[in-house]
């Protein structure tokens, strides 16, 4: 018989003498034979007798074959007394105990007919294999004070009839597969010591009437299904010593009432759902010996009563929703040997009475967001094995007391911000296993004293700022299996001693600015795995002994200044999967060898001088899925079977001197994803070499000898994106199939032998963004259809044998930014409709048949910077729009029949002669031309005399309008003398579109009732934003400006500034200005209204800020770029905001960003020093000259990217550039590191924006205004179509993104 709370030894129900009488007499006097028993009248007594015994037998019939062997002492004509696990009452023959715990029964309990052993007090059948149900006849063992069944299999419910067993002291049913509810009759059992029911499958709630076992002194009820919360009724128990109710479902919170149980020595309530506050009665229970609470979800903060808990060894509180601090009170609990308060959400620091723990072994607070330093106080937990702080906002130092915990085996203080070096101190901690201070801010060198400990099997220093070399006692750690030390500002040399670490298994030392060669001894490591010494300064070639690292998968010696030939012995790495050596000086030919690397499935080697041809070993590569070897000097022909198994997605060989034609392998190679042939000789029929890729995103094969037709194949690519074979011998037809491939968005066919019509089909192509057909041999009309393409930014269809108009729908392609039809046959007039392209750079129509004049629009195209109209008919004058296109730098109008004076423009002023002659009568002051002399009016005069003419009229008719005006608002007075009093102003009372100023202004007072608070939608240093809705319906943004008893106030400054810069300015991403009104109560403007709200807000909120993705971001950036262009180069006089940043760039519906907020705006005036005052919102403005927006602009493009406000960054990056140390911090982050977290990292062509739009934004904060780019030239580079990334984005530092010839390359 065996209690569940605690093994006992059997208790000897009969004594020595009884046994005597049991085995010696009674056996010659009553024969215990079947026979005997059952026609035995020798009184109810011997009856009883021989029921016992019946029962039993039938029992053990019923039980397996096995089990009823290990019975063999129950047999017919023995004494029962005798048998084994039988105990019956003193001199007596009544069972009165049955114990067979661990005799290995097979059977179930429903032929023990219990009605037979009515005097049975205790039965024990633990740890057996009993199944089936527990029957309900077991209400018939009505004396019983002890059952236990647990450790068996035995399934169903339990039955309520148990309840009935009143005498019983101890139930255990645990380790079972009973399943159903506790019984609510649980209550009866009063006489309850132990009550057992754990590792069940028990569900529904702990019943309430639990409470009346006020004699309980043990409730086990763990690991079950049990649901709901704790019943207050358990306060009732207060005999309780131990409670277990862990690894259930339990909810709600601790009831207070377990405060109550003033005996509880352990309180297990871990592995549930529990919620609310730890309760602060729980400092009552004053005998505790362990508290584990964890996984569940307890929130508010850990109660300061908890340090009444002196007996407590164990307190876990991990993985929970705690708050608040650690109350300074734990150091009460000097009995404490385990403490984990990890995974919380705790903040404050570590208190320093945690020192008084000095029995401490495990503190475990990682992942919590506790701040703060490391208290001294922690040496004096010198029991400590392992101490884990990691994840937390921990800063200052690490104390050198740390080095008074010799015990210790593991330090984990990683992913914190702590500072300052790594003390001497830790030398001392000999028994450490593992030491992790990744993910700091650590400084200094890495200390020599670290070699002495020798047991470290783990030492991660990784994402730290370290400096120094790495000191040659690293070799000391012989039992070290990994070892990152990378992304930090480590010099000097790879330690040669490093190849003592013959255990290793990991070593990183990539992202450093270690030199030198790398060391022969490397090859000692036998053990590694993963070897990574990418992006340092390594050089020397790479050794031989390589070659010995045969458990070696991974070899990343990439972004080094590596020479010399890639050794033989490389093919010696058979369990290798990546070889990366690209971006180093590596010559020679690659190795045959590496043929024998059958595990292979990257291979990165572009980016050297590697010569020679591709060994045909390669072939063996067939688990291959990434070759690149672009951009070296390889010749000859390409294996034939590098895509054998069907693996291969990247493929690169780009830039080498390759030739032949494309092996069949590659046509069948239906995984490709990207391929990149161009720049080499290959040759052969594009018809016949090349097959279908349902995977393929991007392929170019352009600069090659390909000849043939374009195949319909190329519209089965269903994800085909981007499909360039440019200059090579294409003929034929564009066929109609190729635009089946629906996501194609850039497309070069040019400088090929193409015929035939260019397809209307190509405007079925929505993401088309990039479409060059030129320099081929193709005819007809240019299709309308090419109007659809709404994202198109370059077309260029120059050099065919294309005729007929230019379709007028090519204005509806908004985005253009590059439109080049020159060298064709195209004829008649020019579109006025082309001048609504107002993004258009470049422009060239040259060397065709059109004639007519040239449209007077062209002068809205106030992006344009490339012009060319030569060789063509056209006649005329030259519009005097063209004077106001300040971006125009080249211009070509050679070879038409145009006269008249020459605009007054920059670049017509400097075109060279050849751009100008031959026309019919240019004049002008440009070189090579005569000054004009007009027969008429001169330019100049015409305008005087059209001024001479218009202004009195105007003038008359502004004096009318005043006098009607000041009429009215006489009559007004005269008619309603309860109106205000009004002051006359200069300025026109109401002047709100272009109807009644008045009902206009009464609408807004009543849409907004008199500009109640409610209706504030935005409020600033000048004034407040209120949304009206007008009668018609249309909704108004109304910025109403604060009041002020001086009539000369800023604000009325600020309200004239932002009128008259307003009203100058007409550009799709700044805020629309509908009017305003000044009068002597109220001063407002009147704005369309943007749903979107300010960028400030959509990045500050979770859900808004995910829906802004990276595409969306960068037409954010690049429509503010052209607003600010347009603002400074487009405006005559040009015009300064000086108070960009994301409050005042709000979204329409659409994300289309649009510039507001023009109360700080200033005419730039020609001739001056343009120097101002400071203004603007801090951290965007700087504090120097008109220069201060485009400083603006590089804070708020780097907001974009980032998702929040850089002025850390700023700094960092500042004080970084400002040491002379290479080794500065800032300099070395990666980009991804520093973008929004939470968007995906950006790929493909949102990566390569970004990167643009990061270095623009560096640009943008030169210290130096002469050195910042203008907002022209922002605008222009952040719309240049740029190359791929020839670098891994996520390798990419912010040091390599301050480029001062961003905007030189």
């Amino acid at each position: 018989m065996t209690s569940f709370a605690a093994k006992t030894l059997p208790i000897l129900f009969v004594s020595l003498q009884i046994l005597f009488v049991f085995f010696i007499i009674l056996p010659s006097v009553f024969p215990l034979d079947y026979a005997a028993l059952s026609s035995s009248a020798t009184g109810k007594q011997v009856g009883d007798e021989g029921m016992q015994a019946a029962a039993l037998l039938t029992w053990k019939a019923s039980l397996d074959s096995q089990s009823q062997s290990l019975l063999s002492s129950w047999v017919i004509g023995s004494n029962h007394c005798n048998w084994i696990g039988i105990g019956c009452k003193k001199a007596g023959t009544i069972i009165t105990h049955i114990d067979l715990e661990s005799y290995g029964l097979r059977g179930t309990l429903s032929n023990l007919n219990f009605s037979s052993l009515p005097h049975l007090l205790s039965l024990d059948l633990t740890n057996n294999s009993l199944h089936g149900t527990i029957p309900s006849r077991i209400d018939r063992l009505w004396r019983l004070t002890y059952l236990s069944l647990s450790a068996n299999r035995l399934s169903g419910s339990i039955p309520h009839e148990i309840c009935l067993l009143s005498n019983l002291k101890t139930l255990n049913l645990s380790q079972n597969q009973v399943c159903g509810t506790i019984p609510n009759e649980i209550g009866l059992l009063i006489s309850l010591i132990e009550l057992g029911l754990y590792s069940n499958n028990l569900t529904g709630s702990i019943p309430a009437s639990i409470g009346n076992l006020v004699n309980l002194t043990t409730l086990y009820l763990y690991e079950n299904h049990l649901s709901r919360s704790i019943p207050e009724e358990v306060g009732n128990l207060r005999s309780l010593i131990g409670l277990d109710l862990s690894m259930n479902n339990l909810t709600g919170s601790i009831p207070a009432s377990i405060g109550n149980l003033v005996n509880l020595t352990t309180l297990y309530l871990h592995k549930n759902h529990l919620s609310g506050s730890i309760p602060e009665e729980v400092g009552n229970l004053r005998s505790l010996v362990g508290l584990p609470l964890y996984r569940n979800n307890l929130t508010g903060s850990i109660p300061a009563s908890i340090g009444n808990l002196v007996n407590l060894t164990i307190l876990y509180l991990h993985e929970n929703h705690l708050s608040g601090s650690i109350p300074e009170e734990v150091g009460n609990l000097r009995s404490l040997i385990g403490l984990d308060l990890s995974m919380n959400n705790l903040t404050g620091s570590i208190p320093a009475s945690i020192g008084n723990l000095v029995n401490l072994t495990s503190l475990d607070l990682f992942e919590n967001h506790l701040s703060g330093s490391i208290p001294e106080e922690v040496g004096n937990l010198r029991s400590l094995v392992g101490l884990l702080l990691y994840t937390n906002n921990l800063t200052g130092s690490i104390p050198a007391s740390i080095g008074n915990l010799v015990n210790l085996t593991i330090l984990y203080l990683y992913e914190n911000h702590l500072s300052g070096s790594i003390p001497e101190e830790v030398g001392n901690l000999r028994s450490l296993i593992g030491l992790d201070l990744s993910m700091n801010n650590l400084t200094g060198s890495i200390p020599a004293s670290i070699g002495n400990l020798v047991n470290l099997t783990s030492l991660d220093l990784f994402e730290n700022h370290l400096s120094g070399s790495i000191p040659e006692e690293v070799g000391n750690l012989r039992s070290l299996v990994g070892l990152p030390l990378y992304t930090n500002n480590l010099t000097g040399s790879i330690p040669a001693s490093i190849g003592n670490l013959v255990n290793l298994t990991i070593l990183y030392l990539y992202e450093n600015h270690l030199s030198g060669s790398i060391p022969e001894e490397v090859g000692n490591l036998r053990s590694l795995t993963d070897l990574e010494l990418s992006t340092n300064n390594l050089t020397g070639s790479i050794p031989a002994s390589i070659g010995n690292l045969v458990d070696l998968t991974s070899l990343d010696l990439f972004e080094n200044h590596l020479s010399g030939s890639i050794p033989e012995e490389v093919g010696n790495l058979r369990s290798l999967v990546g070889l990366s050596l690209q971006t180093n000086n590596v010559t020679g030919s690659i190795p045959a060898s590496i043929g024998n690397l059958g595990n292979l499935t990257y291979l990165r080697l572009f980016d050297n001088h590697l010569s020679g041809s591709i060994p045909p070993q390669l072939n063996n590569l067939t688990l291959l899925r990434t070759f690149l070897v672009g951009d070296n000097m390889l010749t000859g022909h390409l294996p034939e079977n590098l895509c054998l198994n069907g693996l291969l997605e990247n493929f690169t060989t780009n830039h080498n001197n390759l030739s032949g034609s494309i092996p069949r392998s590659l046509k069948n190679c239906s995984s490709l994803y990207r391929v990149r042939l161009e720049g080499n000789q290959f040759s052969g029929n594009i018809s016949e070499d090349f097959g279908i890729y349902p995977n393929l995103d991007y392929i170019d094969f352009s600069d090659n000898n390909f000849y043939g037709e374009l195949s319909p194949r190329w519209g089965k690519c269903g994800n085909l994106k981007s499909l360039k074979m440019s200059n090579n011998n294409i003929s034929g037809q564009i066929p109609p199939a190729l635009f089946e491939a629906a996501q194609l968005s850039r497309i070069d066919l040019s400088l090929n032998h193409l015929d035939g019509e260019v397809p209307e089909e190509f405007g079925s192509l929505v993401s088309l963004f990039d479409l060059k057909l030129n320099d081929n041999q193709l005819s007809g009309n240019i299709p309308r259809e090419l109007g659809r393409l709404a994202n198109l930014q370059t077309l260029n269809l120059a050099a065919n044998k294309l005729s007929g108009l230019i379709p007028l729908e090519l204005a509806d392609c908004m985005k253009l930014l590059n439109l080049n039809l020159s060298n064709n046959r195209l004829g008649e007039n020019i579109p006025m409709e082309l001048g609504q392209l107002h993004g258009l750079e470049s422009l060239d129509l040259g060397n065709n048949w059109l004639s007519g004049q040239i449209p007077q629009q062209f002068g809205a195209l106030q992006m344009l910077q490339m012009l060319n109209l030569s060789h063509n008919e056209l006649s005329g004058f030259l519009p005097s729009s063209f004077d106001n296109m300040l971006s125009l730098s080249s211009v070509d109008i050679s070879c038409n029949q145009l006269e008249g004076e020459l605009p007054h423009n920059k670049a017509f002023r400097e075109a060279p002669f050849e751009s100008l002659r031959g026309n019919k009568g240019l004049c002008g002051n440009a070189t090579g031309l005569k000054a004009c002399q007009l027969h008429g009016v001169p330019r100049k005069k015409e305008k005087k005399l059209v001024l001479l003419i218009v202004l009195p009229v105007f003038g008359f008719l502004v004096l009318s309008l005043m006098a009607l005006g000041f009429f009215l608002s006489f009559k007004k007075q005269v008619e309603s003398p309860t109106n205000e009093p009004r002051q006359v102003n200069n300025t026109n009372l109401f002047a709100i579109w272009s109807y009644d100023g008045k009902m206009v202004y009464e609408n807004i007072i009543e849409a907004t009732e008199n500009f109640s608070a409610k209706y504030c939608v935005g409020k600033g240093g000048c004034g407040n934003v209120y949304r009206a809705a007008l009668p018609n319906g249309q909704v108004v943004a109304v910025k109403k400006l604060h009041g002020s008893s001086d009539g000369n106030s800023d604000n009325h400054k600020d309200f004239t500034s932002e009128i008259s810069t307003l009203t100058e300015i007409r550009h799709h991403n700044i805020i629309k200005l509908y009017g305003f009104c000044s009068h002597p109560r109220h001063l407002f403007l009147v704005y369309e209204f943007l749903h979107g709200g300010s960028l400030r807000n959509v990045l500050s909120s979770m859900n808004e800020a995910v829906a802004l993705d990276w595409e969306k971001r960068m037409d954010v950036v690049k429509g503010l770029a052209d607003a600010l262009s347009y603002m400074h180069h487009g405006c005559s006089p040009p015009i300064i905001h000086r108070d960009i940043s994301s409050k005042n760039v709000l979204f329409d519906a659409d994300y289309v960003a649009h510039i507001s907020d023009f109360g700080m705006a200033r005419v730039i005036k020609p001739d001056s020093s343009n120097w101002t005052s400071f203004a603007g919102t801090f951290g965007y403005a700087a504090p120097v000259n008109e220069k201060c927006d485009v400083y603006s602009f590089g804070v708020l493009s780097l907001e974009v990217i980032m998702g929040k406000h850089p002025g850390d960054l700023i700094s960092s990056l500042s004080s970084s550039s400002s040491s002379s140390s290479s080794s500065s911090s800032g300099l070395a982050i990666l980009l991804k590191d520093v973008l929004d977290q939470r968007l995906p990292p950006p790929t493909n062509q949102a990566a390569e924006q970004v990167v643009v739009v990061a270095k623009v934004a560096f640009s943008c904060l030169n210290a130096s205004p002469i050195s910042r780019p203008t907002m022209q030239q922002v605008a222009w580079k952040l719309s240049k179509t740029r190359p791929s990334l020839q670098v891994d984005f996520h390798l990419i530092t912010l040091g390599e993104l301050l480029d001062t010839n961003c905007f030189t390359s």
